[in-house]
């Protein structure tokens, strides 16, 4: 496939019509074999550079712990690690995509979850979460930024990268002014712009910051 060209339209697709666990995991569990080169090196993915860049910018990654969820083949963590962050964990659903992320060898910790129901990884755990790519359609749901914020220690940094499709949708802007309008986190930074520029899809980039009461 020849570069800037769309990614198989069959995964894209289908991306818009999953509803359960079940059918999500089996996506990514059938994509998982050309996903890096279709997504990353055939349409230049800006998100997971554009969402590093955006945490760096917010945090020292000197000594930062982060927790990259649904780190899916590792595209993710490679671009935090270039950034500076050298502790990362990842969790994801897909048990094939965990093990390209194993291979990249930048994860300290890899786990696999399904974060629509919870998070077992105890509060206040993470100087730093980073959610690239996984609020969408089928996906997470905007409701679990907050179970995402328990996870971070008090002064810790969120950053969330999501396409234009589902910011549009309307719940995720709602939670996050919920979630500032109770006290729970602040809105540091907001940014839109590439997010699948190879597949001319375009996104957001939103960093939040939980209060220290101590500092």
């Amino acid at each position: 496939m020849a570069r800037g060209r769309m990614p198989n339209k069959r995964f894209l697709d289908a991306a818009y019509d999953l509803e359960t666990t079940e059918q999500v995991r089996a996506y990514y569990e059938a994509w998982s074999a050309t996903y890096n080169s279709e997504i990353g090196d055939q349409n230049d993915y800006a998100q997971p550079s554009r969402c590093a860049e955006a945490l760096a910018a917010a945090i020292n990654p000197n000594g930062a712990r982060v927790l990259d969820v649904g780190c899916g083949s590792g595209l993710s963590g490679l671009a935090l690690r270039t950034v500076g962050f050298p502790e990362i964990d990842g969790c994801d659903l897909s048990p094939a995509m965990l093990e390209l992320a194993r291979r990249t060898g930048v994860y300290d910790h890899l786990f696999e979850a399904d974060l629509n129901k919870g998070l077992t990884t105890p509060h206040r755990a993470y100087d730093a979460v980073a959610a690239v790519g996984v609020f969408s359609f089928g996906h997470l749901k905007a409701t679990v930024l907050r179970d995402l914020l328990a996870v971070l220690k008090p002064g810790g940094v969120m950053v969330v990268g999501l396409n234009d499709h589902f910011w549009d949708e309307g719940s995720l802007p709602a939670e996050l002014d919920s979630i500032e309008a109770d006290g729970a986190a602040g809105v540091v930074f907001r940014e839109h712009g590439d997010h699948l520029p190879g597949a001319g899809i375009e996104g957001w980039v939103v960093v939040m910051c939980k209060p220290n009461p101590t500092g």
